[in-house]
């Protein structure tokens, strides 16, 4: 049955409906298809989960442990002087060798790698589960921040939601990176990478950094001399940016 005949079979399902005083299921609507649930995610809080104050979403890394940055969200909300609440979700996929991830990655690649064009498989699906928990989330507030590939997905969270405007990518780099420069406009971007970094190339965030900045967005760039990390200057710097 294709769907231009549709009225006409359903006319006559219901025709028979009413004659025979049985039950009939409505023909199927071909081509289309409910878009996939997001997956509810475990998430660590620092502070309350429910409350006044601002909201940090805070993004592990690619092969961490599920609450691999609880510390570094205790030591932010320190520095906010207690107001900042900040939630740390668990990555949904293990990863083969241990560990959670985002999206799976092909290990084996070039490095340091740049990762500008790449849309990769389950990208989508952790997008969908961000948007998911910041729409369950209570505050007025939100900004978005992660590590590594957790960075990547702030960005590409944070520069699409209408609940974000103050996102933080430390040591993630470009990923889909045209898109984000596209929806960059008014939004706070806090930006750090290593000259060292074996993994994530260090030239490839600093044509980010600018090109974020020439679209409009209000960038704050932190390189440092280190690898893969986030050194004590980061982690100052962002308590001061999200301070502010």
């Amino acid at each position: 049955m294709t769907l231009r005949h549709e009225p006409l079979a359903l006319a006559i399902a219901l025709a028979l409906l009413a004659c025979n005083g049985g039950s009939a299921q409505a023909p199927r609507l071909e081509g289309r298809s409910e878009a996939p649930a997001a997956r509810e995610l475990t998430v660590h809080w620092v502070g309350e989960e429910h409350g006044d104050g601002p909201v940090l979403v805070l993004l592990h890394g690619w092969g961490a442990p599920g609450d691999d940055l609880v510390a570094l969200g205790q030591r932010l909300r320190a520095s906010s002087g207690g107001t900042l609440r900040v939630a740390v979700p668990e990555a949904p996929l293990r990863r083969p060798g241990g560990g959670l991830a985002w999206w799976q990655i092909d290990a084996l690649g070039p490095r340091p790698a740049d990762r500008w064009d790449e849309r990769p498989d389950g990208l989508e699906a952790a997008r969908r589960d961000l948007e998911a928990l910041i729409a369950s989330i209570d505050a007025s507030d939100v900004a978005i921040a992660g590590f590594s590939q957790g960075g990547m997905l702030a960005m590409e969270v944070g520069l699409r939601s209408d609940r974000v405007r103050t996102i933080a990518s430390l040591s993630g780099g470009p990923l889909n990176a045209d898109a984000w420069v596209e929806r960059a406009d008014d939004e706070r971007v806090f930006l750090s990478h290593g000259r060292r970094d074996p993994l994530l190339r260090f030239d490839a965030a600093e044509r980010l950094q600018r090109r974020l900045g020439e679209a409009g967005a209000d960038v704050t760039w932190v390189p440092f001399d280190g690898p893969h990390a986030i050194p004590p200057v980061v982690v100052q710097r962002l308590g001061a940016f999200l301070r502010e």
